[in-house]
C-alpha cells in the first residue's frame, strides 16, 4: 500500500479481506465479523473485487463495513491479487488485509483433528501441503496491513481478537442476556446456559389469595420480596451472576440465557426473574425476560 493511498482511504470505507493459511481460523474470523454488522463474503473471487466495491459505492450507503474471506481456494487469486489490491488503495479504498499465520505443527494438529485435507497437499502428506502454500503466501504476508498468529488461540480468543480490533462501535462487544422463569414440573428449558432453583423460597401458590395470581401480580411480588431469604437470595445470586457476566464476555459468548425454576413456573420465579432483570439493567447490561409457564393451567 503507497503512503498516498493510505492519505486517501476513508475510515467509513472498511473493507478487509480475511486470508492467510488454511486451518489458521479464517472461517471462525468470518463469523466474528459477521457478529459485529459487518457484511461478509467468503471465498468471493478476487478478479470481482473492483465490481463488488462499485457496486457498493452505488447503493444506499449501507455496506460501509465488509469482510471478504479470500485465498488459494480460488484459481485466480494467486495471480491476481497483487494488481487488484494495489489498484484498490490507489483509489483510495481504506483495504485491510488480515493474514492469519499459524506454526506449521500447530496446522498440521488441526488437519488431523478435522481430518480435512490439505487443498495444496496433493498425493503429499499434510506438512507437503503446509509447507507449500506457506511459500506461495509468503509475499502476500509481507503485503498484509495485519497478521495474526492464532497458534495458541481457540475459536474464542480470536473472536476476542476480532472484536478488539474491529469493532465498529463500543456496544457491539455486548453481552445480551435473557432472563428465562419455568416450572420444573414441564422441564428445564434445553435453551438455558445457567440454571437457578429457587423452590427453596416460600410458595405463595399455598395461600388461597395468591393461587390463582402470578408473578407479576403486585400481591405475589410483595409476598416473595418480603421473605428476608429472599432479600439474602437476591443479593447473593445477583453478585454471582455480575461476576460472571464478563467472563462469559470473555468466553466470546454474545447472548446468555438464564433460566430461574420453581414448581408451576407462575410466582416465584417470575418474581425472582423480573428482579434479576431490574438489577442487571441497572448495571448497564442489555436484558430481556420471558415467563414460559405463566399461562400454564
Amino acid at each position: 500500500m503507497t503512503s498516498e493511498g493510505r492519505k486517501k482511504a476513508k475510515k467509513n470505507e472498511w473493507v478487509v479481506v480475511v486470508t492467510g493459511l488454511s486451518g489458521s481460523g479464517k472461517s471462525t474470523a468470518i463469523k466474528a465479523f459477521e457478529d459485529l454488522d459487518f457484511f461478509c463474503v467468503d471465498n468471493l473471487p478476487v478478479l470481482l473485487l473492483p465490481d463488488f466495491l462499485n457496486l457498493r459505492e452505488e447503493s444506499s450507503g449501507e455496506l460501509w463495513h465488509i469482510a471478504l474471506g479470500m485465498d488459494i481456494r480460488e484459481r485466480r487469486f494467486l495471480d491476481s491479487y497483487p494488481k487488484i489490491f494495489n489498484e484498490l488503495w490507489n483509489r483510495g479504498i481504506e483495504l485491510e488485509i488480515l493474514f492469519l499465520d499459524a506454526t506449521d505443527d500447530t496446522l498440521q494438529r488441526r488437519f488431523s483433528q478435522t481430518r480435512r485435507k490439505h487443498p495444496m497437499a496433493g498425493t503429499g502428506t499434510v506438512l507437503d501441503g503446509i509447507r507449500a502454500e506457506r511459500e506461495r503466501l509468503k509475499d502476500l504476508k509481507r503485503m498484509a496491513t495485519r497478521v495474526l498468529d492464532t497458534s495458541n488461540t481457540n475459536v474464542h480468543e480470536l473472536k476476542r481478537m476480532i472484536n478488539s480490533l474491529y469493532a465498529v462501535f463500543p456496544d457491539q462487544e455486548t453481552l445480551h442476556i435473557h432472563v428465562l422463569s419455568f416450572g420444573f414440573k414441564y422441564g428445564v428449558p434445553t435453551q438455558a446456559d445457567v440454571v437457578m432453583d429457587v423452590r427453596f423460597l416460600p410458595n405463595p401458590f399455598f395461600l388461597d389469595h395468591l393461587r390463582n395470581l402470578d408473578g407479576t401480580n403486585e400481591p405475589v411480588i410483595d409476598f416473595v420480596l418480603k421473605q428476608e431469604q429472599t432479600k439474602l437470595f437476591l443479593e447473593k445470586f445477583t453478585d454471582l451472576v455480575s461476576y460472571l457476566l464478563p467472563r462469559y464476555r470473555e468466553e466470546g459468548k454474545s447472548y446468555l440465557t438464564i433460566a430461574i425454576g420453581c414448581t408451576g413456573g407462575r410466582h416465584r420465579s417470575v418474581v425472582i426473574s423480573e428482579q434479576l432483570r431490574e438489577r442487571l439493567a441497572g448495571e448497564g447490561y442489555t436484558v430481556t425476560t420471558d415467563h414460559r409457564d405463566v399461562a400454564v393451567a
